[in-house]
């Protein structure tokens, strides 16, 4: 049986709902054809792995909208109240799953993109020969399934859900029972794990491009773009803390306290993660290397717009050349003076000629 709830219809308005339901769902739907357009046209096997990653989460986050967003519509338009409607809880079962699944798939997302890329950046042999679009796809398969399985276990008695104040959405059941504040709190820590996670792997890798960049490394190759991939992943890591963790904190809390939701936080805290997901997309749109050279082509950092870092390697090398001629005709030099001084003894005069022509005399 469903927790007792405040059914408030109007503490809300479907503007509200409505418009950042709609502006997520566009911003995403574009987010994918940009990433379409991208992996058709990357021939860098690291980028279209990456690239799969992002489009995996792309596609989350559009459908978490999609599923949530059309429930919490239907409410404010039809003035539903979920508890007379469905006794049996199917609809809080099917919210709450939908909130856990779509909730945890990103930062379990972002958690396994980090982990790929500090592969990729300090063992590049290894992940090259072991990293296929094949494994790819099934590790973010994967992440999918453990956010799956961790949303269905109050199906199997671990935790529960139930309707919260206004009543157009369905979270996890807060109550002193052991398995409702546990099941909370696993919620918690996996959220909380898979963010300490990104910001540990992520601030390693971009220590690791700094010191290539800024290292004799630079002149060997270019790590461009690992810089913008790099960049992509601190921006959606920036933005899931920012946006995941009062709410994660939140309930961490109140598992601790064994208490009840305040509404009030609640509310607050849960829009604050919905931002997550309408701004994702345009981290994808706008921070990339065809972007930010239009806003800014000095930004410009490809091998072919970088003469002076090959400069040092291109002296070098005319150096050795310049250095083995000299050497060359210094030998040939000195072989033939040899050979005229040893024909001077027996032929003065052929010696005389040898000279003339060795010094170009007239």
């Amino acid at each position: 049986v469903c927790t007792p709830y405040s059914y408030s219809p109007g503490i809300n308005k479907v503007d509200y709902s409505a418009t950042f339901s709609t502006l997520g769902l566009i911003s995403n739907l574009i987010a994918f054809i940009v990433l379409i357009k991208s992996f058709k046209q990357t021939k860098n096997h690291s980028r279209s792995f990456f690239l799969i990653f992002l489009g995996g989460l792309v596609v989350t986050d559009f459908m978490g909208l999609l599923v949530t967003g059309s429930f919490v519509i239907s409410f404010y338009v039809t003035r539903v109240d979920w508890s007379k409607s469905d006794p049996a809880c199917h609809f809080c079962n099917f919210m709450g799953m939908s909130m856990v699944f779509y909730g945890l798939s990103p930062l379990l997302l972002g958690a396994t993109m980090a982990t790929q890329r500090f592969i990729g950046i300090n063992h590049p042999f290894a992940s090259s020969s072991k990293m296929t679009k094949r494994r790819t796809t099934s590790m973010m398969l994967m992440v999918w399934f453990v956010a799956g399985s961790i949303s269905l276990l109050p199906l199997i008695g671990f935790g529960s859900y139930h309707i919260q104040t206004p009543g157009s959405w369905c979270f996890l059941n807060m109550t002193p029972k052991t398995s409702d504040w546990g099941f909370a709190l696993l919620f918690s820590l996996v959220g909380l794990i898979s963010i300490a996670t990104s910001i540990l792997l992520n601030t390693v890798s971009v220590v690791t491009l700094l010191k290539v960049y800024c290292g004799a490394e630079r002149r060997q190759r270019s790590r461009d773009h690992e810089a913008e991939m790099m960049l992509q992943l601190i921006l959606i890591m920036t933005i899931a803390t920012v946006c995941w963790c009062p709410l994660l904190v939140f309930i961490a809390q109140t598992a601790f306290a064994r208490t009840g939701f305040e509404v009030k936080y609640l509310l607050l805290c849960i829009r604050f993660a919905t931002w997550n997901q309408i701004l994702d997309p345009w981290v994808y749109i706008l921070f990339r290397r065809s972007v930010l050279r239009r806003v800014n082509p000095r930004s410009d950092c490809s091998p072919r717009d970088r003469p002076l870092s090959l400069w040092p390697v291109l002296q070098i090398h005319s150096a050795r050349e310049i250095y083995g001629k000299i050497e060359a005709s210094a030998e040939i030099w000195w072989q033939r003076s040899l050979e005229t001084a040893i024909n001077s003894l027996a032929k003065p005069d052929e010696a005389q000629k040898g000279f003339a022509v060795m010094f170009d005399f007239k």
